[in-house]
């Protein structure tokens, strides 16, 4: 009995040694998987990611406005100088055509009387004005309709002069500055078409054509010329 005690106490023992030695053995196989499942699900979470910020920055990225720009050549005080040239582009095969600018040259300075309250009463006192010798004449449209216009000068002293004038004989006349407009007129090259319009061919027309400049400008920065 004492020897069958003692083996029953050598194999637990054993037994013990053996499994204290299996348990870290276990971890260490189960640690490294454990780490390439984890890396493995953070990668597809970081790619996820990145495919739904790349599609929100799509999303909100404006489009780039692209604005086309023509070759002008001009200008003209006439309109019959500028078809001239387009003329000679188009036998080119240049797609051109003629557009017109009206740009402020200056102001006139217009002296005016109120409109009363009936017409009626401003035709009498347009009477009593052109009995005094004054020049004047009824306006008949326009914010200012029945009043009355006593004259449109190119300098602002002449129209201060007749304002003072008048203001002596009893008047309370008005001054208003209108914008002088003046058109002048441009072929336009379209965009396709300017590598056609050259450095010898722009020399070509500044010889035929005096005072010729060439501008670049936004395709529908003017007015088509009717």
């Amino acid at each position: 009995m004492r020897w069958l005690f003692l083996l029953l106490l050598v194999l637990n023992l054993f037994y013990y040694v053996w499994h204290q030695q299996q348990v870290p053995l276990r971890a260490k196989e189960v640690e490294p998987m454990a780490s390439y499942r984890g890396g493995q699900q953070d990668v597809r979470l970081l790619s996820k990611s990145d495919k739904e910020r790349g599609r929100r920055e799509l999303a909100v990225a404006p489009e780039a406005a692209v604005t086309e720009t023509c070759l002008f050549l001009g200008s003209f005080q006439q309109e019959s100088a500028a078809e001239e040239i387009e003329q000679r582009l188009v036998s080119l095969d240049i797609d051109a055509d003629v557009h017109g600018i009206d740009a402020t040259a200056g102001l006139d300075y217009w002296v005016y009387l109120a409109p009363l309250a009936s017409r009626q009463a401003s035709l009498r006192q347009l009477k009593e004005l052109q009995a005094r010798k004054i020049d004047s004449y009824i306006i008949t449209q326009g914010d200012l309709a029945n009043g009355i216009s006593l004259g449109i000068f190119p300098r602002s002293d002449s129209a201060e002069s007749v304002v003072q004038r008048l203001r002596d004989a009893g008047y309370e006349p008005l001054l208003r500055e209108l914008p002088r407009a003046q058109r002048s007129f441009w072929v336009r090259i379209a965009p396709q078409s300017r590598r056609l319009a050259d450095d010898v061919l722009l020399q070509q027309l500044a010889s035929d054509f005096k005072d010729l400049q060439h501008q670049i400008m936004p395709c529908e920065g003017v007015a088509t010329a009717q």
